[in-house]
């Protein structure tokens, strides 16, 4: 089984190469959908109430996103320590993911986390997949996705690895600073390439 990595800084169409990739079949793992559910699980919601106070919390208790991510955007501690609880969690359970896959026989995976590079899972993958764009672009998706100030798009992008960091580490690199079109051309070459590289 061949594990593609995609990855890519906030804002850069991941999820849109994600979403065409599964269009063709292929399973996605992915951790945002993983770390979204993890704080169903009251031990993990407990620990971040503890380290950043019930502020973080609405009036039935549930975790606040838009405000524990205003906290921790600002402040690289606290990105840090909200990482440090939350990565071993989400770790375990891609691992259990991949586990379940190879066991189904699937031929290609891909592992979908913004922050592969960050939290060192370069060595599940055999293939790691950059999306990059245009940071103009990125700060206007991140804007109208989140419903954001420029200012904090800003500070969420600055929060994260370089993208020359992030480059030195990629196998296949693609450009989504155009439309859609030429990305679904884009995401065909790519899948072209694995294709030629691991099965012909």
């Amino acid at each position: 089984m061949i594990i593609i990595g995609l990855t890519g800084s906030i804002g850069s169409g991941k999820s849109t190469v994600s979403n065409i990739l599964k269009k063709q079949n292929i399973n996605i793992i992915d951790a945002d959908k993983i770390s979204r559910k993890i704080f169903d699980d009251k031990k993990a919601l407990d620990a971040v109430v503890e380290c950043f106070g019930s502020e973080i919390l609405n009036s039935d208790k549930v975790l606040d996103r838009k405000k524990l991510g205003s906290i921790v955007f600002s402040d690289k501690d606290k990105l840090k320590k909200l990482n440090s609880i939350t990565h071993p969690i989400i770790i375990n359970k891609i691992k259990v993911s991949i586990d379940k896959l190879k066991k189904q026989g699937k031929k290609i995976v891909v592992l979908d986390v913004p922050l592969l590079i960050e939290a060192n899972l370069i060595d599940l993958v055999d293939i790691l997949l950059l999306i990059i764009c245009n940071e103009k672009i990125q700060v206007e998706r991140i804007v109208k996705r989140d419903n954001i100030k420029k200012e904090d798009a800003i500070l969420r992008i600055r929060s994260q690895m370089s993208l020359d960091d992030k480059k030195k580490y990629a196998d296949y690199i693609i450009d989504n600073s155009y439309n859609q079109n030429k990305l679904k051309l884009e995401v065909e070459k790519f899948c072209n390439y694995v294709e030629e590289m691991y099965f012909d």
